[in-house]
């Protein structure tokens, strides 16, 4: 059982290389993962219900402590990243589906990996724990609303069809994981140790299957998504620190809004677009799951040597320029 946790550990600690391979051999082999479209909403609730077996009542403190702060991060990633990515998709004219995808995955809570990624830079972790859950469980409501009002000029958009959907992938499972943690008590240990496991195999067969499912509109449009992706996360990290800037907030406090808001739950946009638009929509999605854990990783190694001192005297040479 050692040698299984140590594997979860393993996995969970390179979970950006592993996707980043599935997803290329996804690309190349496609025959190999498209059958497993029909498993990207299940996998998805089985990750969520990891989620709701990991949740303990002190993960909420954070929010009867500073209120503000959880407050101030829950909002920021509700505006700026839904902003941005309507921006983008205004500013490059993009296509029907391709704007929808991106749209979404801006209207997704932060996932699990931005909490990794603050612990590893040294930010507030228990403030990125309360973020991350606060937008989770606001998501039935928030995202298909913030969808609705900003996709629906490209493609109909159903509030009511997205609220279910979100209802059943994410808050169901959460639920359910919660009453088995408080059932089962120190029995469900074991499966929280090998979560990490089940989250990185369940998210690499998700944007695996929906790469193989749009590898031929990928292979037309991909370098743009990309690009796209990879403006619309650079742009999360950069407002989302500098929201905690113009907030006052600390510098642990700083990198946290800065990972909060860029890093999505982009496996719940790859579900939803899969639900909901066609296989192109979710594919922003999937190359956010792909490039986030690895600008993530970069940006925690780069915070985690990052003082109050350079922050100071960072700020002092841009204000010069």
């Amino acid at each position: 059982m050692r040698a299984l946790v140590a594997l979860s550990r393993f996995v969970g600690n390179t979970f950006a290389y592993w996707v980043l391979l599935f997803a290329i051999v996804a690309f190349l082999f496609p025959q190999w993962f498209v059958d497993l479209k029909v498993a990207i909403v299940p996998l998805l609730g089985l990750v969520m219900f990891g989620m709701g077996l990991a949740l303990k009542t002190e993960d909420f403190a954070e929010v009867a402590r500073h209120p503000g702060r959880v407050a101030l991060g829950v909002a920021a990633q509700f505006v700026i990243m839904p902003g941005t990515a309507w921006l983008l998709c205004q500013l490059f004219s993009l296509p029907p589906e391709i704007a929808v995808g991106v749209i979404l995955v801006g209207c997704c809570p932060s996932g699990t990996s931005s909490n990794v990624m603050t612990w590893l830079g040294r930010g507030d972790l228990a403030l990125a724990v309360s973020i991350s859950a606060i937008t989770t469980l606001l998501a039935p409501v928030i995202t298909p609303a913030l969808i609705w009002l900003l996709a629906s000029a490209w493609l109909p958009v159903s509030f009511s069809a997205l609220f279910w959907s979100i209802l059943q992938i994410v808050l169901l499972p959460i639920f359910l994981g919660v009453v088995a943690q408080r059932l089962l008590g120190e029995r469900v240990r074991l499966a929280v140790d090998v979560l990490p496991l089940v989250s990185v195999v369940s998210i690499v067969i998700i944007v695996a299957a929906v790469v193989a499912a749009s590898q031929a509109k990928i292979a037309e449009s991909g370098l743009l998504i990309m690009a796209i992706v990879m403006l619309h996360n650079s742009f999360g990290y950069l407002l989302g620190y500098f929201t905690g800037r113009l907030f006052g907030l600390p510098l642990a406090q700083r990198k946290t809004l800065s990972l909060e808001v860029g890093m999505q739950n982009s496996g719940l946009g790859a579900a939803l677009a899969s639900a909901h638009f066609s296989p192109l929509a979710a594919v922003p999605s999937a190359l956010f799951s792909v490039w986030h854990n690895i600008s993530g990783a970069l940006l925690a190694t780069y915070f985690r040597r990052m003082s109050e001192k350079q922050d100071r005297e960072l700020l002092a040479r841009q204000a010069a320029d």
